[in-house]
C-alpha cells in the first residue's frame, strides 16, 4: 500500500458514546448512516419529567451531573455501561438504571431513542488538530481530544481554526463517505468538566467565548453512508 503524503489530512481517531453524556470508546472503524454514527448517542438516561440526561438544561436536556463518571461501550444491539467499582451492565437491565440512580442521587431511567433525538446539534461531530493546536496556544497547553467527544478526529497539518473555511464544503472519509459540512459545533461546560484521567478545566468554555458562536470543531450531516477507519484519507470538495 503507497504511504500517504505526509500534508494529506486524514482520519486520526475515531470515538463512538453509546450513551449520551457518559464516557464513549474509541474505534478503529465506524459505520456511518442518515442519523449519525451507528450506535452513536442511540441510549440516555431519562429524567421523571422525560428530559434527556445531559450537561446541559434545554428543551430537551437536563443537566445532570456526573454521567461522565460512567463509560458505555457497544458490544452488541445494547450498550454495556462500565461503573465505578468496575462493574458492567447492560444499558437494559433495570438493575443499571437502579445503579445509575443510586450513584447520582436522583431517579433516572435508561431508555433507547425514539422520536426525541439525542444528538445535541448535529449526526456527525468533526474536530482537526490543527484546530486543537490553536485552541492550545491560547490556553499555552496540550489539550486532549477527548474534552471534545468528537466521532471524528483529522490530522491536519498547521495550527489554526482552518476548519471554519469548511462550512458549506462536503467532507469525503475514505472510499466511502461523504459528510457535509453544516456549521461551527457550539460548545457548554461540558469541555470543562473532568473525565476519567482529565481534570476538570474551566478555562476552556471561557477560552472559546471568544470564539463568535462559542464554536469550536464541526458539525455534519450523513450525504452517503459507510465506513470509515482509523488512518484513512480525507478531502473536501
Amino acid at each position: 500500500m503507497t504511504a500517504l503524503p505526509p500534508e494529506t489530512p486524514r482520519v486520526a481517531a475515531l470515538a463512538r458514546y453509546p450513551v449520551k453524556s457518559m464516557r464513549g470508546e474509541p474505534c478503529e472503524a465506524l459505520d456511518l448512516e442518515p442519523r449519525g454514527v451507528v450506535g452513536d448517542r442511540s441510549w440516555a438516561a431519562y429524567c421523571p419529567d422525560g428530559g434527556i440526561g445531559s450537561g446541559k438544561t434545554t428543551r430537551r436536556f437536563r443537566r445532570v451531573d456526573g454521567l461522565l463518571d460512567h463509560r458505555a461501550v457497544l458490544r452488541g444491539a445494547v450498550p454495556e455501561i462500565e461503573f465505578a467499582d468496575g462493574r458492567w451492565l447492560r444499558a437494559d437491565d433495570p438493575a443499571a438504571a437502579a445503579r445509575l440512580s443510586d450513584a447520582l442521587g436522583r431517579p433516572l431511567a435508561l431508555r433507547p431513542e425514539s422520536d426525541v433525538r439525542h444528538h445535541d446539534e448535529s449526526p456527525v461531530h468533526v474536530v482537526t488538530t490543527a484546530g486543537l493546536r490553536a485552541l492550545a496556544a491560547l490556553l499555552g497547553e496540550p489539550l486532549d481530544p477527548e474534552r471534545f467527544r468528537a466521532n471524528v478526529v483529522l490530522e491536519v497539518p498547521g495550527t489554526g481554526f482552518v476548519e471554519d473555511a469548511w462550512i458549506g464544503r462536503e467532507l469525503l472519509l475514505g472510499g466511502d463517505v461523504v459528510l457535509r459540512v453544516d456549521g461551527g459545533m457550539p460548545r457548554c461546560r461540558m469541555v470543562d468538566l473532568a473525565q476519567a484521567d482529565l481534570p476538570r478545566d474551566g478555562r476552556i468554555l471561557k477560552t472559546l467565548g471568544t470564539r463568535p458562536g462559542v464554536t469550536f470543531g464541526l458539525t455534519a450531516s450523513v450525504l452517503r453512508g459507510g465506513t470509515v477507519h482509523r488512518g484513512d484519507p480525507a478531502r473536501l470538495r
